[in-house]
């Protein structure tokens, strides 16, 4: 059916009314980015999608982006996006980690009790949303470590499978380290999680309460991975 030059007006200025779900979800992404770890060539930021029957009345005023309080893990983070201006209004979008990331995976069967060399480990890609908790991102990092218990050829290895002196314990007082343009940054924080030597923690930043994820480099001592 064709439209009326009047009526194909008002649908202009309806849709001009109507708030652009796809530049939202784009915002939502950005903000994300600035609070998840950053990403390797095998990742992007998927956001929502928001629901093409939610149509928000245009902001006019620029669209406030924030993290919703508890709505961060290590791949995925509830973003809320509200608009201050006359017509007021909020939603929440989450924004997840797609993509593959570097696991360490168990070479052949390994006996409880064995001192994992080089040899007994090997690296895939593998889909993050399949991985399980306390997954090894490097092979370096569990050599010289001892297997807790067996572990069965090709298995992902993660911290539950190793046995170590743990850098950093939950709770515990910390100082984070982080490298920004050039120049080296500490602050206080307390870890959130028990960590081995070069695995990934993490820590809420005393300062700015938080949460953000970085590597125990030694005892006490945490590498904050910025964007």
């Amino acid at each position: 059916m064709l439209l009326s030059g009047s009526q194909s007006v008002s649908a202009l200025e309806a849709a001009a009314e109507i708030q652009d779900n796809t530049q939202l979800e784009a915002l939502a992404r950005s903000e994300a980015a600035l609070h998840l770890p950053a990403l390797t060539p095998h990742e992007r930021l998927a956001a929502g999608p928001i629901n093409g029957s939610t149509h928000l009345a245009r902001c006019n005023q620029p669209v406030r982006a924030s993290i919703s309080a508890g709505g961060q893990m290590r791949d995925r983070i509830l973003v809320e996006l509200s608009c201050p201006g006359a017509a007021p209004w909020h939603i929440y979008v989450p924004v997840r980690v797609v993509g593959t990331a570097q696991v360490a995976l168990a070479a052949h069967a390994i006996v409880a009790g064995s001192v994992l060399t080089a040899n007994d480990l090997r690296t895939e890609q593998r889909d993050i949303s399949t991985l399980p908790p306390g997954y090894m991102d490097d092979p370096a990092a569990t050599v010289g470590l001892t297997a807790s218990r067996p572990i069965s050829s090709g298995a992902v290895i993660t911290n539950q499978f190793l046995l170590g002196t743990k850098a950093v314990e939950r709770g515990q007082t910390v100082t984070l380290v982080a490298d920004a343009g050039g120049m080296s940054v500490s602050m206080q924080g307390r870890a959130v999680t028990d960590a081995l030597v070069n695995q990934r923690v993490k820590v809420e930043n005393l300062s700015s309460g938080k949460v953000v994820e970085g590597i125990a480099r030694s005892q006490q001592v945490v590498e904050i991975i910025l964007q």
